[in-house]
This record gives C-alpha cells, structure tokens and sequence, in this order.
C-alpha cells in the first residue's frame, strides 16, 4: 500500500462515518451484529454518551482514494494507570474486532495505529477485548500495534460457551442430562396446573409489554440494578426493529416471572440477558423459557451455533457441549512513565506466573 495515498480520518459517532465506512461495518455486522453500526451507536448513545467528558468516543477510519479498508472504533477513559484507550466495548460486550477489507495487513493497518498513538497524546496504554484469538483480526492488529512502536500482550478474558447445532430440538434435547429433560417434563405441567404460559415477542407487536415485562422481572431477580438503564431497551428495540429479537416471557397470570433476550442474525442465536423472579424459582420458569427458545431457534429459526456468550457459570454446561476462550490486547506505551511501569508490573507478574507453573500473559510473537 503506498502511504502517500492514505489517511486517517476520526469520528465520534457512526452516524458520521463516510458511506465507504459504514459499507466496511455493515459487511463485519454480517459475522457479529456487535461489529455493526447500529450496535456501536446504541452503546455509544446509551453508555458512553451519558458521560461525554469522561468517555470520549473515536472511531479511527484508515482510507485509500476514498475507500474505507479499516474501521477502529476506541473510547479513551480512565484506567488503572490513568487515561488509556481501549476498545468502544464494554461489559455488554461478548466479543470486538475492529472492521478491516478484505488482504488488509499489519503493515497495511500501521497508519492507522500509528494515528492512535499520536492522537493519544501521551496515553500509556491501550486496550482491546474481549477478541478472538484466533481471528484475523487479532493477530492483524497485535503486529500493527508492535510496529507503531507499542508492546502488546495477551491475556484472557473469559470462557464463552456455546453449541454448534446439527440436528433437531428433539434430537438436541435426548443429548442432555436426565436432570434438564426432567425439570422440562416436570415443570411444564406443573407451570401450566399454575396458569402459567410462555410467549416469544420478535416484532413490535407487544414489545412494549415484552419490555415492561422484562424489566419487571429484573427488577425482582438477583441481579443487581444496571448501571446504564437505557442501554438494554435500545437494544431490545434496535433487536425488533432489525428482526433480531427473540424476548421470552414466562407469564403466571398477569405476573412476569421469568424473561430472556435472544438475538438471532447471521445463523446464530446469542443469548444476551435472562431473569427470573425468585420467589417462583420452585417451577423453574427461567428452564421452560430456555428450552421453548431453544426449541424456536433449531427447529424454526434454523440457527447454526447457539451462544452464551460471556461467562463460565455452572447451568451453561447444561445446555452447551463446547468452550471456547476470548482474549484481550493490552499494549503499553514504553516511551511513558507510566507505560514502562505498566510493562515492568506485566513482566514481574509474567514471571511469578511462570515460577509457579501458571498459565501466563506471553508477549504476542511479531
């Protein structure tokens, strides 16, 4: 790529992107929604934007002859080491890539990561996860970070459970332990001598009763309150309103006992959010739910993998046959202060793990 002919451009919202960029999101969308415009502009309206002046949104854009071959959406805020720049992710995130055409490499992408050093103007480090680690876009963006002059690591982020599907519910169900096929059978009378009954909401029929409902339970479950309340009923209307959405609801009577948010696009169902009101967990509710939206995903939707996304819990086991692990970049700054002090804690922490035979962050091979 001749360098005379790129540039970088940066912007702070989607909505702004040149059409070439938007193009870049759109197509990466189409393996995860969460590599999508729509995605990034609802974190960015309802988390990041409600606090501008510590949040400061930049989607780097790296051009050639006006066509788009990187898209890197970041937020610079406050970490352990003061202002760093990471990925725009943050918890409601089960995986990151930044957008990049098709052949693009290390060396292609360097403008790119160079502009995100210099724009950082003294940031001594820089963050992006949750990734795959077998991606692309990892390995792409780990050697272009060594070559804007900055030392990245990996580490691990979480466990990510999920299941390829080959065959019928039916068939999926017989898989499963005795304990799950059995709290099915046993509740479902059960639950419905109660006068219970469940429901799917997909399109905006109902969905702000689906809402509602689903807020309610929450609101009663162990879970404590979120910390960016609008964050979910933007995505459960982005989700409706793109086809997306499968909301599970349990109701008993007029009552909401029980709600999950499913995301269903690209031949994949993610299972995003789940509640239950616990003062009827005896007729496991949040059981039927999963195994009704499961039976809607295989045998109707026709998904080809089931996901959990983030997290190791128990009760995923039981539902899930494989694992899969996400990893983080952390890349420190060695021409600041606190960078080299981020470095010298990473190797010293580096070398205790090894002399204790633990599994450690290992520098990524350039």
């Amino acid at each position: 790529m001749t360098a005379a002919l790129t540039e970088v451009q940066v912007y702070n919202h989607p909505k702004d992107l040149p059409p070439t960029a938007t193009l870049l999101l759109d197509r990466a969308e189409r393996r995860h929604i969460e590599f999508g415009a729509d995605w990034l502009a609802n974190l960015i309206d309802h988390v990041h934007g409600r606090e501008p002046h510590a949040h400061q949104v930049r989607i780097f854009v790296l051009q050639r002859r006006g066509r788009a071959l990187a898209v890197l959406p970041t937020v610079a805020q406050t970490g352990v080491l003061g202002r760093e720049v990471s990925a725009l992710a943050n918890f409601y995130t089960a995986l990151f890539a930044p957008a990049l055409d098709d052949g693009i490499t290390a060396e292609d992408l360097l403008p790119l990561t160079q502009a995100l050093r210099r724009t950082g103007q003294g940031v001594a480090v820089y963050r992006f996860a949750p990734m795959d680690p077998h991606s692309p876009e990892f390995a792409t963006l780990t050697r272009s970070l060594r070559l804007a002059g900055l030392r990245p690591y990996e580490y691990f982020a979480f466990g990510n459970w999920y299941e390829p599907v080959r065959q019928s519910w039916a068939d999926y169900l017989k898989d499963r332990n005795s304990q799950v096929r059995n709290t099915i059978k046993r509740n479902a009378k059960k639950f419905a001598a109660e006068g219970g009954r469940l429901e799917v909401i997909q399109g905006a029929e109902r969905l702000e009763q689906g809402l509602a409902a689903y807020q309610a339970v929450y609101a009663k479950s162990w879970k404590v309150p979120e910390p960016y309340p609008d964050f979910v009923p933007g995505l459960i209307r982005l989700c409706a309103q793109r086809g997306w959405l499968r909301l599970g609801v349990a109701w008993l009577g007029a009552d909401a006992v029980a709600a999950q948010i499913w995301i269903v696009a690209n031949g994949r169902a993610d299972i995003f959010k789940l509640a239950y009101d616990e003062a009827y967990k005896s007729l496991a509710p949040g059981t039927l739910l999963t195994a009704l939206l499961m039976e809607q995903v295989i045998d109707t939707d026709k998904v080809c993998e089931i996901d959990y996304l983030i997290g190791d819990d128990a009760y995923k086991a039981a539902w899930m046959s494989q694992r899969r692990e996400r990893f983080g970049l952390i890349a420190y700054d060695p021409l600041t202060l606190r960078g080299l002090l981020g470095l010298a804690r990473q190797i010293a922490g580096n070398a205790r793990r090894r002399l204790h035979a633990r599994p450690a962050s290992k520098p990524v091979n350039p």
